[in-house]
């Protein structure tokens, strides 16, 4: 039977076939947002927005008299303006190969690196997560090595409020190796089996456990250890906070004492010791619980003259002031020290557990542009590709753009954690 001259449709329905099979990350995350980008015919430029509202919270009225509520809805945008895209070329001979014969030979090593690269944006949104469980206490990176390691990072998301459904856990190499090499193996059949050579222990404790490469690596900016202070006790209202430029749910704390330069995005720490500890609350309850409420710094804060103001998620929202949307059980209390989790200049991979629900990442059907012709644009599984052609008469060659258009977002960061090897528990005030 003669070979088929592949034309750009067919390219481009391997291509995105191929995509979509090879993410880790970006499979495992909120995709149902695509059903919003759906009313552009012609398709999606870098740049369009679409807003996502955050759910109400609630509190519980104890008598028999109503007391109505305001419905306070925070809202974020998700904007698609990651466009990457891979370029090749065929010549006219290539172009008359069998499609697995060029799938195999040029199209998955391409989509391989883009899916890579989807994954490196979608695990970079780590450092919009608070809550850092294990023991990232010395210089030295410690893996996830046993079930207890692995285990906090599922009591943390259950002392959150997280669903138990659709749980993923995407590991570094090393701890994932540490953790299907150890004692696991005796109570884990799936850790024998095709899954577990493939890069996917399978479920451990209810969370679906992958590898991936694409771990990132948070290295603190140094010269942070000496203990800096707050500024003036400090707290906010989810009326002030819920409609931040950021994300729904950020403050600024003025803060002071710092004897470095810069505060990272992504550094996490807690406020206060013993009796002036602000302690995490249960986001359903608002009981108290028994660990300090961690905060993520989320932008690059420059220190002058040992001041920095931060810009920090969760905001600080003592139950006391608002039953609803509470977060922490006191606020910030003036002169109260900051413990920064880890050391300043040690280097932590960041795994991540989540619920699908804490990220999304939305990948949508680009335009078409005017004057380009044989345009394919292909989508699979909520996966949308673009394809443009064009030829080199001179040298017969068949050159070829594919790209794709998509946005990552934090869409709810209560229902993740970074996990760390070690055995404490951090922001315990008692440790």
């Amino acid at each position: 039977m003669p070979n088929t001259i592949l034309n750009p449709q067919i390219i481009a329905q391997t291509a995105v076939r191929i995509l979509e099979n090879e993410l880790v990350m970006g499979r495992r995350v909120y995709r149902g947002y695509e059903e919003e980008f759906d009313k552009k015919v012609n398709g999606y430029e870098i740049g369009d927005t679409i807003s996502i509202r955050k759910p109400q919270q609630f509190s519980v009225r104890q008598t028999a008299v109503a007391v109505p509520q305001d419905v306070q809805e925070g809202k974020l945008s998700l904007v698609v303006n990651n466009q990457k895209g891979v370029d090749f070329k065929f010549s006219g001979v290539e172009l008359t190969l069998k499609i697995d014969a060029l799938a195999d030979r040029v199209i998955r090593p391409a989509m391989v690196r883009l899916a890579n690269q989807i994954d490196v944006d979608v695990m970079n949104l780590y450092s919009q997560i608070p809550n850092w469980v294990g023991q990232p206490a010395t210089g030295a990176d410690a893996p996830i090595s046993s079930f207890a390691m692995f285990a906090r990072g599922t009591e943390r998301l259950d002392q959150m409020a997280c669903p138990q459904d659709d749980r993923s856990a995407v590991l570094a190499p090393d701890s994932y190796w540490a953790l299907a090499g150890g004692s696991l193996t005796q109570f884990l059949p799936s850790v024998n089996q095709q899954s577990y050579r493939a890069g996917e222990i399978g479920q451990i404790a209810g969370v679906g456990t992958y590898m991936s490469q694409n771990v990132p690596t948070f290295t603190g900016p140094g010269n942070l250890d000496a203990p800096a202070t707050v500024t003036g006790a400090q707290s906010t209202t989810w009326a002030a906070a819920m409609n931040t430029e950021a994300m729904p749910g950020t403050m600024s704390l003025v803060t002071g004492a710092w004897t470095g330069t810069t505060v990272k995005a992504g550094t996490v720490f807690t406020i206060g010791t013993a009796a002036t500890a602000v302690r995490a609350v249960n986001p359903v309850t608002k009981a108290q619980l028994p660990f300090q409420q961690m905060f993520t710094v989320l932008a690059d804060a420059t220190v002058s003259a040992g001041a920095a103001t931060l810009t920090i998620t969760p905001p600080i929202i003592p139950t006391s002031v608002d039953a609803a949307f509470g977060t922490t059980d006191i606020a910030a209390g003036a002169g109260a020290t900051i413990q920064v989790v880890g050391d300043a200049s040690g280097s932590y991979r960041q795994n991540l557990m989540f619920h699908r629900n804490a990220f999304a990442l939305v990948i949508v059907p680009m335009v078409k542009p005017a004057g380009a012709v044989d345009v394919a644009r292909e989508s699979y599984r909520g996966i949308s590709a673009r394809l443009i052609p064009y030829y080199d008469g001179t040298n017969d060659i068949s050159n070829y753009r594919l790209d794709v258009l998509y946005g990552v977002k934090v869409i709810d960061n209560r229902l993740a954690v970074r996990l760390s090897g070690g055995t404490a528990t951090l922001g315990n005030p008692s440790q």
